[in-house]
């Protein structure tokens, strides 16, 4: 019997690398495409004026542009959606090595109170506005969850649960990045008028501008004081990512149960970032290690937008109208005030 088993299993085996291999050659063209453009975008990064600027969303930008230019061709479909999707999960997973619960620590009791009293509100906020407005539901959920918690990457993590189309995910990156950038160049501006203190100004914007990349440059242009607090800041407002994600799956998956033939939701994605998390806090990494793997999950995210640009149709953008970029405004507008206002008031 283990003689004949012998044989079975390298059939087997070569079976398994045959379609390892015929997948390999079916994802290739298009997880090559994504990956030039996300290098074309962090080389753009170095003219001048571009590099306060994420390299996720230059890439979703020219995935726009080549998109509803030169088109993309058929052969890039299965690798545009692996790197729309797979890439997606595995670089918010690896985001997780980059916090600690000791950070969100550092933060204080005070701050963080503030930090989830505006994430939560917000949310809630752009909610009853997008209904009021009669903005979609999934569309107004990704601009939500991108202005209350981190841009990008929150509102792509939010369309994947929610599955939104592209033209959605592309709208609300296109909203947290442009009143985000507003809000990069206008706080700084603010501190003094406002009175508010390093660590104040901190919190501030580590609370309420969107990007971790906005809040660096808004911060750093105060101070090296306010700028390290308002990392910190953004970095523990960035751990609700996960809560906040499998709240909006457990929501979704109540609607859906009973509905024949739909699958819903599973943020397993999210319980890798928590895991990472855990990791990072409990075992002292190499730094080298934790900034080789920041890196990477940067660039996997920056291939995954760069592929959402070229699933991204102008028309269908367009044929959401200026209600959803209201919207971004009221709730980008909500999320500076309200977190200014704790921050007065504590």
């Amino acid at each position: 019997m283990s003689n004949f088993a012998s044989p079975m299993r390298r059939v087997s085996n070569v079976f398994a690398l045959s379609a390892l291999a015929a997948a390999a050659v079916r994802l290739a063209p298009g997880l090559a495409v994504a990956a030039l453009i996300a290098c074309l975008a962090y080389l753009l990064r170095q003219l001048p004026g571009l590099g306060n600027f994420s390299p996720m969303i230059i890439a979703i930008l020219i995935g726009i542009l080549v998109r509803n230019t030169l088109g993309t061709h058929a052969v890039l479909t299965p690798g545009i959606g692996f790197s729309m999707r797979r890439l997606l999960r595995a670089a918010i997973i690896l985001l997780g090595l980059q916090l600690t619960f000791a950070q969100v620590a550092a933060t204080g009791l005070n701050g963080v109170a503030i930090i989830v009293a505006t994430v939560l509100s917000t949310f809630v906020f752009t909610l009853a506005v997008g209904r009021l407005l009669g903005v979609e539901a999934r569309l107004t959920q990704i601009i939500a969850t991108g202005t209350s918690i981190c841009g990008a990457s929150a509102a792509a993590a939010a369309g994947a649960v929610v599955a939104a189309d592209d033209e959605d995910i592309a709208y609300a990156v296109a909203c947290v990045t442009v009143f985000g950038s507003i809000a990069m160049f206008a706080y700084p501006m603010l501190a003094g008028p406002l009175g508010l203190g390093p660590r104040d100004f901190g919190l501030w914007a580590g609370a309420s501008i969107h990007e971790i990349a906005q809040v660096v440059a808004a911060t750093f242009t105060v101070g090296r004081e306010a700028g390290e607090f308002g990392t910190v800041a953004k970095l523990t407002r960035v751990m609700l990512l996960a809560p906040m994600v499998f709240t909006m799956a457990a929501v979704v998956l109540r609607r859906q149960s009973g509905v024949a033939g739909v699958k819903p939701p599973l943020p397993w994605f999210v319980a890798g970032f928590i895991a990472l998390v855990a990791i990072n806090s409990l075992i002292a990494l190499p730094i080298t290690f934790k900034q080789d793997v920041g890196v990477l999950s940067t660039f996997l995210l920056t291939m995954a937008l760069a592929a959402m640009g070229l699933e991204t149709s102008l028309v269908k953008l367009k044929a959401r109208g200026l209600r959803p970029a209201l919207l971004g405004a009221i709730a980008s507008l909500f999320i500076a005030s309200f977190s200014l206002m704790l921050i007065k008031l504590t």
